[in-house]
């Protein structure tokens, strides 16, 4: 159940929401809402070598030197001889003239049927780099028989996977039946289309191969391959993909015994790596790299700040604000609102798609995220790329592999569980050496993680204090009394299992997380808390933590709950909007009961001498919550959080 709007703007929810509605009401928005609070300073130091590694995965390409322009890089035309004429006409018809760096080398290797471990950036024409020489290969082939694989190519997730079968389709002009095997679509049927045709080609993620895989004619289909792809290898290590990529290869032809080409595409060549180098390429393999390691990476060049909010309830209408100021500013505004969630993406899209409406006027919104149906993901990216302005809320599935031109600015809604991540998300802006920009808006919490990695270039702002935010209050509690109920709830869900497996990086106890959640929950117009189902609860590691609507027993409403846990609720009655702490009982507190370790005194500070929750006694640790944005099972899960 909801509230209608006249009585959610009745609520104050923090003190900007709060002071927000008076100064509506006293029709003097734009003059009284000032807020003063000094800027806090974060320094910049010497990377750490995490940093430097994971940043060279996400360099935006440099500009041109300017002595080199197109006339004076390899044209594919001098590969006539060397490439069947009709993949050469193929290339021309894609409108590709002159070779990128990456497919220069590649394809001026002595022989296109060497292994090679090549080392390039996402964005720099690899795909085409290792597609032309398997696809020279097959065609030159004598005996091609091809109702059998001959070309297999693993990639991490379904849209990178989708973008090579597209590419290979525009090489052959369709000449070869190039398959996919992706999660998110239907697999059966995919999977006797898949049997009962010549699929030359198999574009595959790891999880969706390894369910293939479990039929002998799966097997059989791939006994006589040619050539083997790893592309984007590193990232599929990051993934948790290294037991089903080492089970893949057990089970297709071995190496030694087939023949068939290795090639191995990855931004960096972790040790990790190595182990399956053996078991991929030759050891006589030619190794390129075409990453300078002078370029600066995107992460050192784009300007990054981080606004800080009072609560969780201020952020959507923080992000209102500063999404029409800048459109203000920049009229083709094309943006990335990045999520901690898939959910939470979907909410927001609700919120300012044309659900809500609540999108500066002139912008389009697009969603991605592991929710949607592979259709939609691939209509969303198709569509967004070629856009000239727009808004994209995304979950991590776009968060490092894909490439979209012009991106102007990356927003971060709360932080990622990973530094890496971080680095990959920034680095969708700035790209082709092109200028850029990233911001995080953060909850008091998160800015732990500004605190905490100080190695990056962020620069913290002042509380946002833009004149026309209580107009964005006033908005985004309207936008929301259209969103779904159900999408709440989803939201809600996600929300709270997120914060769960980020628990120690916040330096909450899970009774604060659960007080958290409850907080998101009113600020989404919600009466009272959504009901969360048993397993899901225990799944979560929270059984028996207070403030849980549990799906079947008594609800907690919203006098019963988070909202008896604020000091008056809102600047207009007298107190502080952000909830206070410590006031419930965590049974993971040393000795089981009283306020947390990490308990907040009644003016919201730490007590003296009291501890945070990584030293929160016999606490259990944050469990990864299930339903991960991972785009395929995997029997290692991801190290970073996971995505609900």
């Amino acid at each position: 159940m909801f509230l209608s709007s006249a009585r959610v703007l009745q609520r104050p929810l923090s003190r900007l929401y709060s002071l927000a509605l008076r100064q509506t009401a006293q029709q003097n928005i734009a003059r009284s809402f000032t807020r003063q609070i000094g800027p806090t300073r974060v320094s910049i130091s010497t990377f750490s070598p995490l940093h430097s590694n994971t940043a060279t995965v996400e360099m935006a390409a440099a500009p041109p030197p300017t002595t080199t322009g197109a006339s004076e890089r390899t044209s594919f035309s001098q590969l006539k001889g060397r490439i069947e004429p009709q993949l050469l006409k193929n290339i021309a018809n894609m409108g590709l003239t002159h070779m990128s760096p990456v497919q220069e080398q590649v394809l001026q290797m002595s022989s296109l049927k060497n292994d090679c471990l090549v080392q390039a950036k996402t964005g720099t024409g690899k795909t085409v780099a290792f597609l032309l020489p398997a696809l020279q290969n097959i065609l030159t082939a004598p005996d091609l028989q091809r109702e059998f694989v001959a070309l297999l190519v693993l990639a991490p997730t379904r849209e990178l996977a989708q973008q090579i079968a597209d590419e290979c389709d525009k090489l052959t002009a369709k000449s070869l039946d190039c398959h996919i095997a992706v999660g998110g679509t239907a697999k059966e049927s995919r999977l006797r289309k898949f049997l009962n045709g010549k699929p030359t080609i198999l574009v595959a993620t790891p999880g969706r191969l390894i369910d293939y895989l479990s039929e002998e004619e799966t097997r059989h289909k791939l006994s006589k391959l040619r050539c083997v792809v790893l592309d984007e290898a590193d990232r599929m290590l990051d993934q948790g993909f290294a037991p089903s990529i080492k089970k893949i290869l057990q089970q297709i032809p071995k190496k030694q015994t087939a023949g068939w080409q290795g090639m191995c595409f990855s931004a960096t060549v972790p040790n990790e790596i190595q182990q399956f180098l053996p078991l991929v390429l030759d050891k006589n393999h030619t190794r390129i790299c075409t990453i300078d390691p002078n370029e600066t990476p995107t992460v050192d060049r784009i300007p990054q700040s981080a606004i800080p909010v009072e609560s969780v309830s201020d952020a959507l209408p923080v992000l209102h604000s500063y999404l029409m100021t800048q459109k203000k500013l920049n009229p083709d505004l094309k943006a990335v609102i990045f999520c901690g969630t898939a959910r939470h993406a979907g909410l927001l899209y609700q919120v300012f798609g044309p659900t809500g409406g609540a999108a500066p006027k002139g912008l389009p919104c697009y969603q991605i995220h592991s929710r949607l149906s592979q259709p939609a993901r691939t209509r969303a990216i198709e569509e967004f790329k070629v856009a000239e302005s727009g808004l994209m809320f995304a979950s991590d599935v776009i968060g490092r592999g894909m490439d979209f031109p012009d991106i102007d600015l990356v927003i971060q809604m709360g932080f990622p569980p990973e530094k890496a991540q971080y680095v990959h998300r920034v680095g969708r802006t700035g790209r082709a050496g092109k200028s850029g920009e990233a911001t995080m808006i953060l909850t008091p919490d998160e800015m732990r993680f500004v605190r905490a990695n100080k190695d990056f270039p962020i620069k913290v702002t002042e509380q946002y204090n833009h004149p026309d935010l209580p107009r964005s209050v006033v908005k985004i509690q309207e936008s929301l009394q259209k969103v779904p109920e159900q999408t709440k709830f989803q939201a809600y869900t996600a929300f709270l299992g997120f914060n769960v497996t980020i628990a120690r990086q916040l330096g909450l106890q899970y009774a604060e997380v659960v007080q958290l959640a409850n907080e998101f929950a009113y600020s989404m117009g919600c009466e009272e808390v959504p009901e969360v189902e048993q397993r899901t609860v225990s799944k979560m590691g929270l059984r028996g933590i207070p403030g849980l609507r549990i799906e079947g027993k008594p609800g907690v409403t919203r006098a019963a709950s988070g909202p008896n846990n604020r000091t008056g609720g809102g600047r207009a009655q007298g107190g502080p909007g952000r909830m206070q702490r410590g006031k419930v009982a965590d049974p993971r507190a040393p000795n089981g009961s009283g306020p947390s370790a990490g308990a907040f005194n009644g003016a919201g500070n730490r007590p003296p001498g009291g501890g945070n929750s990584r030293d929160g006694g016999n606490r259990r640790g944050p469990r990864e919550s299930t339903g991960a944005n991972a785009e395929e099972p995997s029997r290692k899960r991801p190290r970073r959080g996971a995505q609900v």
